[in-house]
Order: C-alpha cells, then structure tokens, then sequence
C-alpha cells in the first residue's frame, strides 16, 4: 500500500496526497483531498460533505493555497481534485475526452468517497470547462451518494457548442493551438515522483505507450452523430437527478447551455452569468468580479447541512445585463448592472423582428419589393471578433468596424428608447453561393452615435449542414436557400441613441477554419424573401429584486501589464497578401520550493485571400517540470495543412530528460474535408 503524505498548505487546511479511489474494473484513480483542519474548520466534527473536481489537468500541478481548495475546507467542505484515468498519477489509459468509462469512473469515485469514515455522505461535484462538463455527464448517470452539481462554463452538447465545431464548421486555433495540443503533451509527462511512489515509472510507462491523441479523433468527426452524442446531457436532461447550480459567462466560449438547461432540467436548479470570460467569476475579465465561493458555500450549506439560509428562496435565474462601452480588448470592467428573474424565459419575453432592406437599414416591416445584395466571400473577416474563450484569458472583441468593411451591413436608425434584450437572437437569411461549400456568419452590433461598433454576439452555419448537422448537403450554386442562424445567447441594453447592426460574412477567422471555395454571395431580401434579425426582447427591469454579491477578494491587473505579456498578433504580408495570426502565452510557477513548472503555447494561423484552401495552423505546447538535479520537458507540435480536399496533420511529440531524449511519437494522417 502506498503511503500517504499529508501537508498543511494553509491555515485550516489538511492536504492528503495522492489517495487512491479504486474503480470497478480495478484500475485506481488518484486524488489529493484537502480537508478541513483546526477547530475552527472542523468545528468538532469528523466527517465532512465533499466536493469532487473531476479532471485531466494534473492534480499534481495545481497551487494547493489556491482559494478554491483554502475557502471550501475552512467552511467545513472536503475538497477532493481526481485524476481522470489515464492522466496525471491515476492508473490506466487515456484515449479520449468523455468516454462512457469516465463517466462511470465518476459514479465510482463519488460512491467510494460516500463509503469513506471522514465523509458524512454527501458527495458534490463542481468544476470549470471540463469539470463543468463531467459534472453534467457523471449526473446523468444518477450516483445514489451525488448531492448536487455545480458546473461552471461548461456545454452540454459537445458538436454545437464546444471547441471542436460551430454551426457545422471546424474551429481553428483552439485545439491546435491550446486544448487539443496541450493534451497531447499533459497525458505524455510523468506523475510527480514525490507524491506515486513505488509506482511512478510503471504508471508513466503506461501512459506513454498507450495514450492517444484526442484531436484526430476530432478531425474525423466532422458531422454530428453518435460520437458526440453520449456526453452531451442536452438529449437526456431528465436523468439528471439532483440540483444543479450553473455558472456562466457573457465573455465565456460557452454561452448558450445555461439557459437551455434552465429550461430542460426538472430539478431544483439556478443560474448565475456575469460578464465574464472562461473564468471563475472572481478574476474573470471583464468584471464585476464577485466572491463566487461565498455563494457555493450557500448553496451547499443548503443542501449537505439543511441549513434554511433562504438560497433556494432568491431568484433562480440571475444575471449581468451589459451595456455599450468602448471595445478595449484588454479592459478589466463591464458597464451594466445585475439582474434577477423569477423564471425563464423571464416574464414579458418577446421576439422582436428586424427586416433587412435595401437601404442597409434593419426597418419594422418587410420592404414589400424583393431586392438583393452582394458580397465576396474574405477568409480574413474575424480579425476584431475577438478570440473564441475556452482557455485563454485575453481576446476580447475590437471595434468592428474593420471587418464590416468587408461584410454586408444592415443599421437601424438611432434608437428612439432604449431596448433591452437576453436570450438567443437569430438571423433568418435567405442566400445563394456561387460555391459548393460556403459558411455564413452574423454579427449583432451595438454602434455608438460616433460609429464605434462593439460586437455584442455573433452565430454561424455552414450551408451544407442547412438540413442537418449529421447529414450536409452541396450547395447548389445560384440556388436560394433559407437559413436560421442561431446567434449566441446574450444580455444587452441598446441604448437611446444607438444603433443595432447586423453584419453578414462568410467567415469568422482564426476562430473558425475558412471553407475552401471562393465564392460570390447573395442576400435576399424583402417580398417573398424577408431576411431578419430577430432579437429576444424583454422589460426594462427584471421580474425580480437582483442579489447583492460580496466582492472578489482576489485583484486582477491588465494583460498588457503583466511582467510577461501574452501575445496576439495580427499581420499581412504586403508582398503575397497572407495574413497570419500569432498568439503565445506563457506562464512559470512555483510549486514548492523544489519544484517551478514552466508552459508555453504558441499557434500561428495563417491563410492566403486568394486561396482560402490553403490555410494552415501550427501549434506549439511545452510543459516543464523543473528540480534542480531534474528537468523533465515535453513538446507537442502540431500543423494541419489543408488543401481542397483533405487536411493533412502531423503531430510531434517529444520528451526530453535534462535535454536527452527519453520519448518521441508521431502522427501523420490525411483526412477528408466532409463538405467543411
């Protein structure tokens, strides 16, 4: 049996490393709890709810004084952080995110912890992004032991709504730049020595002989479809047994599920978005920042300890109505104010349409004469859209005028009163191509009365995926095609005298991988044709008194200030025309005083105006862990080539130990483009 180290990280805080939860099948998940200690946690008690943060990203690494492992215990919470099979020091192999055994392994691992003598039979789950996602997944399957849940920016469908696809097209920089590129190299590096013990070589052993890319498997799915379907809670929100807390944010990538499973689920449930990016509310930009974990705390005093401190009382739907401010892309703050509703859709929920015309203006009515307008289709609109958020912590949308340029614009005139908006807008556009394949982007607007236009949100689809996402159909060049696109849930106060825009291109780069055909596009509008904007409206004020939030105790400084600033970097080559965008982010840390971990990420995009097939991505990530007699060092290195047809992948994987060599593995694979 392994023995196990506790430390004391911080006051009233008992960290025990590296506890080994078995499963069903025998393999062995490891976990660090960190569990309350000192009378004034424990309050006399030996047994205590838990918390389980269910994830690939290395327990080992985290920064045990982290708020989020100090507050929860000091409030009498254990917190236990679990290795997914396969990653970190847990035993087993990794070939996939979501599988259905990982899922199982949560319902395993929340039932151990209920059995165990310092638990008081109250199992929770919260995390963020992938915690948030296996919160949902592993309470769709109903352990007996899970209290409630508490996802925070998270999806629950996996095709329509995560990192991988958008409206049926492929997202570009994301996976193989950051995520997907970085779990190649995470699931190569070995378990931290100090903390595995007899079994450190075998379990590394293990996972570099076996582990597999996640992003192939990705790329080969390019349709919607049984792959995607068993972790998206989405088709099965009625198995979800117990309350659900979600949290979100306006700025976050995740933006739609929260109150599309507000709707869905029957248990008890509330939603709390601000502003925020893919972030804890309590440094997320922009801010309001808040103490979130107060709230928790709340939450599961309610529901492990029966406390009635009239939580389930307050509203159950709240969130951060944004206001117009000028787009800085680094800014710390959000103009607006909270708000609460007593259900949703909320009360005096409207659907308010919007005609396009042919003087460019969004009018009431349907302009009874049938016109059109025209456009040609640039890969390289996107630029001032801002960075998709499912990691990074910077990339807030620009003014958006630059990209306009190269769209079709529709603007109401100044507004005559303020109009308020939350939900999920949409774009009804009936369209022709002249290509085979040909994606169709919306952007909704708020443009100030000196024409600075700040994106408010923005929705696509790929036309052959019109019908449907599992089945895409040519375009038929000429051929005129209505499309519904769904644009991302918001909350939004246009102002009296604003105006609301809505932008039309083909493209939102490097967010999204361009399609590869150029192509001359037609809007169709009026008579027979009626394209709109239809914007969710609702009353001036909420149906319900908003919470007052305690503020963030943490502080957060602007990313350009930082002593290592991230980079994001846009560029065109005068001479051949490419554009190219650079983004690197970097970090070093101290774990203890034996131990820095050093990441880096690097990607640079880049496409060709004139040949939109051509685009390539190349993503760099390195992971070190540096002693000082030892550094172990891993880099990934992925570049996806595409041409007309087919994306070429290659993939480099490499470990070194104090510079020599110790693992190298490669990929290469030619893959069908699917109609994307």
């Amino acid at each position: 049996m392994e023995r196990l180290h506790t430390l004391y990280p911080v006051e009233g805080v008992k960290l025990v490393k590296n506890v080994m939860i078995p499963m069903r099948d025998g393999v062995r998940l490891a976990a660090d709890l960190y569990m309350p200690h000192g009378d004034a946690a424990t309050q006399g008690k030996d047994r205590f709810p838990v918390v389980m943060d269910y994830i690939p990203y290395r327990k080992d690494e985290a920064n045990p004084s982290y708020d989020y492992y100090a507050y929860l215990p000091r409030h009498g919470y254990i917190v236990a952080r679990v290795d997914i099979r396969g990653t970190g020091a847990s035993e087993g192999v990794n070939v996939d995110e979501y599988t259905l055994q990982e899922q199982l392994d949560g319902y395993d691992a929340i039932e151990w912890l209920a059995a165990q003598p310092w638990c008081d039979g109250h199992v929770n789950m919260m995390g963020i992004s992938y915690g948030g996602f296996t919160c949902l997944q592993v309470a769709s399957h109903a352990p007996p032991h899970l209290t409630s849940i508490i996802p925070v920016d998270f999806t629950d469908d996996r095709y329509t709504d995560d990192c991988h696809y958008r409206g049926g097209l492929m997202r570009k920089y994301y996976d193989i730049g950051l995520y997907g590129n970085m779990m190649i190299v995470y699931n190569a590096m070995p378990p931290h020595m100090e903390w595995a013990g007899e079994r450190w070589a075998e379990l590394w052993e293990q996972h570099l002989a076996h582990n597999e890319p996640y992003i192939l498997k990705w790329f080969k799915h390019q349709t919607d479809g049984d792959y995607w379907r068993p972790g998206s809670v989405r088709d099965f929100p009625e198995r979800i047994k117990c309350p659900v807390f979600m949290i979100g944010g306006w700025k976050d990538g995740y933006t739609n599920p929260p109150f599309r499973l507000m709707q869905a689920l029957k248990v008890p449930r509330k939603v709390l978005i601000g502003p925020w990016n893919h972030a804890m509310p309590d440094v997320g930009v922009p801010g309001p920042r808040i103490d979130y974990l107060h709230e928790v705390v709340r939450w599961l005093d309610y529901w492990c300890k029966g406390e009635q401190n009239g939580v389930m009382d307050e509203p159950p739907v709240v969130f951060y109505m944004q206001h117009y401010q000028e787009p800085i892309v680094d800014r710390l703050e959000s103009e607006g104010e909270w708000r609460a509703e007593v259900s949703w859709p909320p009360p005096g929920f409207a659907q308010m349409p919007l005609f396009l015309s042919a003087s460019g203006c969004l009018v009431d009515a349907v302009p009874p004469e049938p016109g059109h307008h025209m456009f040609d289709y640039n890969p390289t609109v996107g630029i001032m859209g801002g960075l998709w958020s499912g990691g990074l912590p910077f990339g807030l949308p620009a003014d958006q005028r630059l990209d306009e340029a190269y769209s079709l614009v529709y603007t109401t005139e100044p507004l005559e009163e303020d109009i308020y908006i939350a939900g999920n807008p949409h774009a009804v556009l009936f369209i022709s191509s002249t290509a085979s394949v040909i994606g169709f982007a919306v952007s909704l607007c708020d443009v100030a009365p000196d024409g600075t236009s700040h994106l408010v949100a923005k929705g696509m689809l790929n036309v052959t995926r019109r019908k449907s996402l599992r089945e895409p159909e040519p375009v038929v060049p000429g051929e005129v095609y209505e499309l519904d696109i769904q644009i991302d849930c918001t909350a939004w106060k246009f102002q009296k005298g604003h105006r609301i825009r809505l932008s039309v291109a083909s493209s939102d780069w490097p967010n999204v991988w361009p399609t590869p055909e150029l192509a001359t596009n037609t809007v169709y509008f009026g008579g027979t044709t009626p394209s709109r904007l239809i914007l969710p409206t609702v009353p001036a004020q909420g149906s319900a008194k908003p919470p007052e939030f305690l503020p963030s105790r943490q502080t957060k400084i602007r990313h350009a200030d930082a002593v290592r600033p991230p980079v994001w970097q846009t560029t065109m080559n005068m001479l051949n025309g490419h554009v190219a965008v650079m983004i690197i982010n970097e970090s070093e840390s101290r774990l203890n005083e034996r131990t820095v971990i050093q990441r880096k990420q690097v990607v640079k995009c880049e496409v060709d105006p004139r040949n939109p097939a051509g685009a390539s991505a190349h993503g760099q990530t390195m992971l070190g862990i540096v002693r000082s007699n030892q550094t172990i060092r891993g880099t990934s290195d992925v570049v996806v080539q595409a041409s007309q047809t087919h994306f070429h992948v290659t993939i480099n994987l490499e470990v070194r130990v104090n510079d020599a060599l110790h693992f190298s593995k490669r990929w290469v694979e030619t893959i069908r483009r699917e109609l994307l």
